[in-house]
């Protein structure tokens, strides 16, 4: 069953009255084809439109939407000949970031991502997409293999931020996010990270420190999780979302190694699935051609 946001009410709406008519026609076999073809182009329209304006706050919930695709569904999509590494040589696995060795148009590459989970049961598995430091420190051992056999790196980014849990800090929460980032600008292999969602806090820099960032046309970006951030400043609740800021074009526009990847047709919602960058994949090589 597919979730609507607030925003998008008047779409679901119209999307209930086209699957009561569909019903009504397959039951009693009237022909409202003519009907059924207005209100389809009728909620086309008003969701390019929906889109075409969102607000800062609705592009943050667009990226936090729980029908969005996460780091496995690209993988599955964009990676063949997958053979998914597991566990930190140190302490254990954590299932919040997967990775691994596979095909990219041919070419063997290291995939790395924050996964959040499509149902209640993966996104317990996973921690919610937030990482402990076991899952950066595996981060960092996976990119050291690539760097020792030449691998470019892609990573697929979608966290709110790191586990702020005690036994995390306990284990080295900070010093693990250091050292992934230090990994990140200091291995000899291009690393081409894509911001497929939330990008939140220093969890997600942990692993889109690269050559050259990508992001999906509604996905957010900042070093700081809007969460936390509109706690310590519950004074002044108004102004968090407007701070909220960091989409896409905002990225693009601050920093030029931003690239903005459509993902949507004419300001709608086909990012609920991982077409985008299956049917067109960026090539990296045009990414890291200043480099």
């Amino acid at each position: 069953m597919r979730h609507f946001l607030d925003f998008e009410r008047p779409i679901a709406e119209l999307e209930g009255k086209i699957d009561e008519l569909r019903h009504l026609s397959a039951d009693s076999g009237l022909n409202i084809a003519e009907e059924v073809g207005r209100l389809e182009a009728q909620a086309e329209r008003l969701l390019r439109q929906s889109y075409a304006r969102l607000t800062p706050w609705q592009k943050v919930q667009v990226a936090r939407h729980p029908d969005r695709p996460h780091a496995s569904s690209y993988i599955a999509a964009l990676i063949t000949d997958f053979v998914p590494l597991a566990g930190d040589r140190a302490f254990g696995e954590d299932a919040a970031i997967v990775g691994g060795i596979g095909r990219f148009r041919g070419n063997s590459v290291l995939a790395l991502g924050t996964e959040k989970g499509a149902d209640t049961e993966s996104r317990v598995k996973h921690n919610f997409g937030m990482a402990r430091p076991e899952g950066y420190r595996k981060a960092r051992r996976l990119m050291r293999l690539a760097e020792r056999f030449g691998l470019p790196v892609l990573t697929f980014v979608d966290t709110a931020g790191a586990y702020p849990g005690i036994d995390a800090e306990a284990r080295g929460q900070s010093e693990a996010i250091a050292r992934a980032i230090e990994t990140c600008l200091d291995i000899r292999v291009p690393i081409v990270s894509a911001v497929i969602g939330e990008g939140g806090s220093g969890g997600a820099i942990a692993l889109a420190a690269g050559n050259s960032v990508l992001m999906l046309e509604h996905a957010i970006y900042s070093g700081s999780c809007r969460n936390r951030w509109a706690a310590h400043t519950a004074c002044r609740r108004r102004q968090s979302p407007q701070w909220a800021r960091r989409s896409t074009r905002y990225c693009a526009r601050c920093w030029r190694s931003t690239a903005i990847v459509c993902a949507t047709r004419g300001g709608g919602n086909s990012w609920r699935s991982a077409e985008p960058l299956r049917d067109n994949p960026p090539d990296p090589r045009r990414y890291l051609a200043p480099l």
